[in-house]
């Protein structure tokens, strides 16, 4: 039985190559804290450029790095996760050698699979949270991204491979025992949605949706085979099981759209579809003393934070005051919590090589 067999199935570095004489202003905001400095140095490169000019910086947050919204930690909803599964899977697997059933073991097989998925989004949010360091100088937090992305498809090939499955069984149907799979079944709900519960307030954070719609899917999947095994059970339409499955199918694909979507967006540094780019340009320009920006850039750096990157063009050198206004607005109104700004002057900003009109 098909259904039975497969009882389940949102850092870009701001790198300056050129030599100008400007100002640069780095706002972090996080949850821990505050202060400020403000110093004035001189650099003399033997690389790519060289250039004189002021630092100005606004922390609040530890490390430097702004944290927007980020979840609680969720090491204890995983850890349950992953050992309600397993124990699952052995349970699952000792039932099936016993009761000398194929379709019991396939899906232990694929039920390991979501163990080791669950894994894999644990380690990804562990190294996301580690500090950064002089290789990794966002620290590993774009591995959320990789997670969510590896879950988003993973989900997709195994459904398409229970869509292949499906249409075969319609073609030549098979006879399955519907009481054994309703009882295993009737077990992949209780610890499916258990496990999917323990994600359930983490849809912020696209890895853990990633693992949320993994198991999520699961459980439905396993609702369609208590459903289909009782009819088959009691009418024997063995047809109505590979029907369910490809019914089930087309509802996870549906689901797991966005998170492929939204993941390799993120992937690919798309400006956060959360996040408005156009009303963050506008607040910048509006800013006192700002005559122009360019070379505007907004991230995501895991799939919690945000940074952003722009030069601001003054008529008058920029003062605490400006910076700290532009670093709390971005970060309580646009979520951006680690803004950069390089401010330039005038007669700077024409000859920036970043600038627009010199930007092929």
């Amino acid at each position: 039985m098909l259904l039975i067999e497969r009882a389940a199935v949102r850092g870009e570095p701001a790198s300056m190559a050129h030599s100008h004489d400007s100002s640069s202003a780095h706002g972090h905001a996080g949850p821990n804290g505050a202060h400020a400095c403000n110093h004035d140095h001189d650099h003399d490169h033997d690389h790519d450029h060289d250039h004189d000019h002021d630092h100005d910086h606004d922390h609040h947050g530890h490390h430097g790095h702004g944290h927007v919204h980020a979840p609680a930690s969720f090491g204890a909803a995983f850890a349950w996760g992953i050992g309600l599964n397993l124990v699952y899977v052995i349970a699952e697997a000792a039932w099936g050698v016993t009761s000398h059933a194929l379709a019991l073991l396939a899906d232990a097989g694929h039920n390991l699979s979501d163990v080791l998925a669950l894994a894999a989004a644990w380690l990804a949010h562990t190294l996301s949270k580690r500090a950064p360091s002089a290789e990794f100088t966002y620290g590993l937090r774009r591995s959320s991204i990789l997670a969510a992305l590896g879950n988003a498809v993973a989900l997709l090939l195994v459904t398409g491979g229970i869509v292949w499955e499906s249409i075969l069984r319609l073609i030549e149907p098979t006879a399955v025992p519907g009481g054994t799979v309703m009882a295993v079944a009737a077990g992949g709900i209780v610890v499916n949605g258990a496990t999917t519960l323990l994600f359930a307030h983490g849809g912020d954070d696209l890895n853990i949706r990633g693992a949320f719609l993994h198991m999520l899917a699961d459980t439905v999947m396993s609702a369609g085979v208590v459903v289909a095994g009782a009819v088959i059970y009691y009418t024997g339409w063995v047809r109505l099981d590979p029907i369910v499955g490809l019914a089930l199918s087309c509802a996870i694909v549906a689901g797991t759209w966005s998170l492929l979507r939204d993941s390799l967006d993120m992937a690919l540094d798309r400006v956060p579809r959360s996040i408005d780019r156009t009303g963050v340009e506008a607040y910048l320009r509006a800013l006192p003393g700002v005559e122009d920006l360019h070379d505007l850039h907004i991230w995501p750096i895991s799939t919690t934070e945000t940074a952003l990157t722009v030069h601001l063009v003054c008529a008058t050198p920029a003062d605490d005051t400006l910076l700290s206004d532009a670093t709390d607005t971005l970060r309580t109104r646009f979520s951006i919590g680690h803004p950069t700004f390089q401010i330039e002057t005038l007669s700077y900003a024409t000859r920036c090589v970043l600038a627009d009109a010199n930007v092929p």
